[in-house]
């Protein structure tokens, strides 16, 4: 009776939409939670970021056991990104460990930084097929060695940004992986993606409850609308354009980092 008292159905109604524009575009709920957390909540940023960790990392490993159930995951590229990631991520909360997270240096820190992250989301939903195109003309192949290297960087570029922000294994990481992993199916990108995103969140997640930073009846409530979102969001994805939906993300996306950064 408690866990149903802890409950606020704003929060519920607030995760389910958010769930069901996840399951539709494949977006990184980080993206969209942790900003409407603050903006519109006035949850502040590292609580926001922290709680927002856990609740991906519950997500996540949801749409992994979906992956692995069709085989769409390449868990060779998991454990590249994993390499870098993780180190990234632990060093990232020993440097928040320094830091006042309630104070406002770190306040201004993750604003900063979740607001930029949301413009190059909402960049890469624009203009990624001019993206992929042009580093098709100008890049293209890499050899294996290259490859691996560079998706250990992309791990550890990762986990900084998602340590801090919550965001950037959604869009971002999905885009590094098709210009990285060219000849693969889309389909084992994003589950390759989503896989890693598991430990990730997960690791940032409990670095932020070592810090302090979690909710845990905001989690829960957030949990209790997103979960089923997910699954009516992944069902409909098939009925709405993509275009329009990415569009529609990207204008939400640059709202957010404008209001977060200005």
């Amino acid at each position: 009776m408690d866990f149903i008292h802890a409950i606020n159905p704003l929060y519920s109604v607030s995760g389910f939409f958010v769930g069901m524009l996840v399951g539709m575009t494949g977006v990184g709920g980080g993206s969209l939670m942790t900003p409407l957390l603050i903006l519109l909540f006035g949850i502040h940023p590292a609580s926001a970021v922290g709680t927002d960790l856990l609740y991906a990392a519950a997500t996540k490993t949801a749409g992994t056991a979906m992956h692995g159930y069709a085989k769409t995951i390449d868990w060779r590229i998991v454990r590249r990104l994993a390499t870098g990631s993780i180190p990234a991520t632990l060093l990232t909360l020993l440097a928040l460990s320094w830091l006042d997270l309630g104070g406002g240096a770190a306040h201004a820190l993750i604003t900063t930084v979740l607001g930029c992250a949301l413009f190059a989301t909402a960049g890469v939903l624009i203009f990624r097929r001019s993206i992929l195109a042009f580093y098709a003309r100008h890049v293209g192949a890499l050899d294996p060695r290259r490859t691996a290297l560079f998706t250990v960087v992309t791990g550890a570029i990762l986990g900084v940004l998602v340590s801090i922000s919550s965001v950037g294994a959604g869009a971002l990481g999905v885009t590094a992986l098709v210009l990285l992993y060219p000849q693969l199916p889309t389909v084992r990108i994003v589950g390759s993606d989503i896989a890693h995103a598991v430990p990730l969140t997960l690791v940032a997640g409990l670095g932020h409850w070592w810090l302090g930073t979690i909710d845990g009846a905001l989690l829960g409530s957030l949990l209790v609308g997103s979960l089923p979102g997910i699954v009516i969001g992944s069902l409909a994805s098939t009925r709405m354009p993509d275009r329009l939906l990415q569009l529609v993300l990207a204008a939400t996306l640059l709202l957010a980092g404008y209001k977060l950064l200005f």
